[in-house]
């Protein structure tokens, strides 16, 4: 064992066993509640409300980068969704709408599909906004949510930071597919499939999917409970101290293939997958509120085709936030691939293969910083900033990468009519 990993391994040893025995994903407060549902239960509160939503984030975001693993880009621009939504039941709802991503000083988009672009459509253009039509129906159980169309997805899925980059946020086409949620009171299970790519009988291009399933064993706030037992936890949870234990366990999978044989275009089904335990302290203090830490060990599996030029990789990644002041996140983390690894939806300083290139550098290190604030004037309207930085090295070089940005959700909603439905119940 080298110095380098020798000093890497006492280092890591320590947290893992810590976070082993005392043990929410190290999920970002800010990205939170930026690009996440709050409550994916159904209110019962709601049912035969006809409503409106907005759905809307406004962005700009620099990403500065000297590395060869990836290029520099900005993203300034705004996504939207209006949408009409309706409650027949208590168990059911329906919406539909559109989804309309816009950057500045763009006129023609490529048909492309967003997030993980794939190229078999970039001859075709769209004009004004990519657009796209938005549908879901959702059905409550005890304990399980159905939902078909349009999912919860992106940072609703809670993946840990290497394979999911929350940048995604911005950019991705929403989800279209299926899911299955299951909360229990120390569980959380997401399964899902999200459509990427739909091919008719004479396409030239491939069908493409991917597959997930976070499970979250651990004390969970979006189990069902009685509103009463809801609104004291809530009430008792800002007063006490309390230590949260969990276990993540996390898979991905995109297949791209399907039964027609395209010339040239073999099928490709690649995978990444993690397991690893983290602690959450909420201290009760109003400047240090809280502290979470987690140790993730994460592989990535190439089942059929050539997309990388190995079959499997590993890599270990540990991390640390700090909420601060209500408004105020800090935090930093770091990542070792010691030969190769390939992350399908991280950030690029998390994989050894290049977006550049397309090299596979092999044995990365990337230690991270970020700090973060998040304010919300209303839960309809959170502004949010960030600034953060990747030390890499890698092929005997070091390189130093940051990026900034700022954002602002807004997503109210508006009653239109509430309908009565006397003679029949729910």
């Amino acid at each position: 064992m080298t110095p380098r990993y020798r000093h890497l391994s006492r280092l890591l040893l320590p947290i893992c066993l810590w976070t082993s025995t005392v043990s929410s994903n190290a999920q970002s407060i800010m990205w939170q509640q930026l690009a996440a549902t709050s409550r994916h239960r159904l209110d019962t509160a709601d049912v035969h409300a006809l409503r409106i939503e907005l759905e809307s984030i406004s962005f700009f975001r620099n990403n500065e980068y000297t590395s060869p693993l990836a290029e520099g880009y900005s993203l300034p621009g705004l996504w939207l969704q209006p949408r009409l939504t309706y409650m027949p039941l208590r168990q059911i709802k329906v919406g539909i709408g559109l989804h309309a991503l816009i950057f500045n000083g763009a006129n023609r988009y490529p048909n492309y599909v967003y997030h993980d672009i794939v190229r078999w459509k970039a001859g075709q253009y769209t004009s004004g906004a990519h657009l796209l039509p938005w549908f879901r129906a959702q059905a409550d159980f005890r304990h399980l949510s159905i939902i078909l169309g349009n999912i919860y997805g992106g940072q609703n899925h809670g993946l840990a930071e290497p394979l999911f980059n929350p940048e995604t946020n911005l950019t991705q086409d929403p989800e279209t597919g299926f899911q299955l949620l299951w909360d229990r009171p120390r569980l959380h299970a997401d399964i899902w499939l999200n459509w990427q790519s739909y091919i008719f009988r004479e396409d030239n291009h491939q069908e493409a999917f991917t597959v997930g399933t976070t499970w979250r064993i651990g004390k969970n706030d979006a189990s069902p409970q009685p509103r009463r037992q809801e609104k004291h936890n809530a009430q008792t949870s800002r007063k006490h101290t309390s230590i949260r234990p969990y276990l993540p366990v996390q898979l991905v999978l995109q297949h791209r293939g399907g039964e027609q044989n395209i010339e040239n275009k073999a099928v490709q089904t690649i995978c990444n997958a993690s397991a690893g335990a983290g602690t959450e302290w909420n201290t009760g203090n109003s400047v240090l509120q809280s502290l979470t830490v987690e140790a993730d060990a994460l592989l990535c599996y190439q089942q059929k085709g050539q997309l990388w030029p190995f079959k499997s990789g590993a890599a270990g990644y540990a991390s640390l936030d700090l909420s601060l002041w209500h408004f105020l996140e800090a935090g930093a983390s770091y990542f070792i691939a010691p030969r190769h690894f390939v992350s399908l939806y991280g950030n690029h300083f998390y994989s050894t293969l290049s977006t550049t290139d397309e090299q596979d550098y092999g044995r990365l290190h990337t230690a991270a910083a970020h700090i973060r604030f998040h304010h919300t004037f209303h839960r309809s309207y959170t502004l949010g900033a960030d600034a953060e930085l990747w030390q890499t090295w890698q092929a005997g070089r070091s390189d130093l990468n940051f990026s900034f940005g700022i954002y602002l959700r807004v997503n109210p909603d508006f009653l239109i009519k509430r309908f009565t439905d006397s003679g029949r119940k729910d």
